[in-house]
């Protein structure tokens, strides 16, 4: 009787443990891509207010504390709308700027429908690499804009262009700067006061 043949080994079974940790190490990576899908769009939106990145413009309280430059440079103004039904046009097409002085322009929407519209204006300068000197001081780009039924507004734009600008060989050879404005509808305005209704009056420039 010939003896029996030897059996192989059982394979090893894997234990819930190693599922577990690649199940956990998955569902970590997902929850990761999701938040930075997030985070992604305030992150982009402060570097480009930091960096002036895309021709984004910058920010200040107060005008420059030195005197403006004999040097000046043309700056030139935009306006478009989408999905509005708003007239919307600046004051003047483009106005000559000493570099470092305030100034303060205009630009007027008029609802053209007969229903209460909200819009929110984005905007950049051009060239793109400009946008770290162009700054503002106050705009009506900061906030969003309701307006009545065939009711027309004035907007004050008040900005300057950094004495920097000047200081950086790249922008020897730029003589204009465009601002550009595009309204977006806003489809849930937020709630404002009733005094916030009331229109500041119109002074000159700064």
């Amino acid at each position: 009787m010939s003896p029996p043949l030897p059996q192989a080994p059982p394979a090893p079974r894997r234990g819930f443990g190693r599922d577990t940790a690649v199940a956990a190490v998955c569902g970590l990576v997902v929850a990761l891509m999701v938040g930075a899908s997030f985070a992604a769009v305030p992150f982009y939106n402060w570097f480009c207010r930091t960096t002036g990145f895309n021709g984004t413009t910058q920010v200040a309280r107060a005008a420059p504390s030195a005197a403006p430059l004999t040097r000046t440079v043309t700056v030139g103004f935009d306006a478009n709308v989408n999905g509005l039904p708003w007239k919307f046009e600046p004051e003047q097409r483009e106005i000559e700027v000493p570099i470092g002085k305030v100034v303060t322009i205009y630009y007027r929407i008029t609802n053209l429908s007969r229903s209460d519209t909200t819009g929110q204006a984005a905007y950049n300068v051009t060239p793109l690499t400009v946008g770290s000197y162009f700054t503002k001081i106050n705009c009506f780009c900061f906030t969003e804009q309701s307006l009545a039924a065939g009711e027309s507004r004035d907007m004050p734009v008040v900005f300057y262009v950094d004495p920097a600008f000047a200081a950086d060989p790249e922008n020897d050879t730029v003589k204009t700067i465009t601002l550009s404005y595009t309204y977006y509808p806003v489809r849930d305005p937020a709630p404002k006061p009733v005094a916030s209704s009331e229109q500041a009056p119109r002074k000159g420039n700064l």
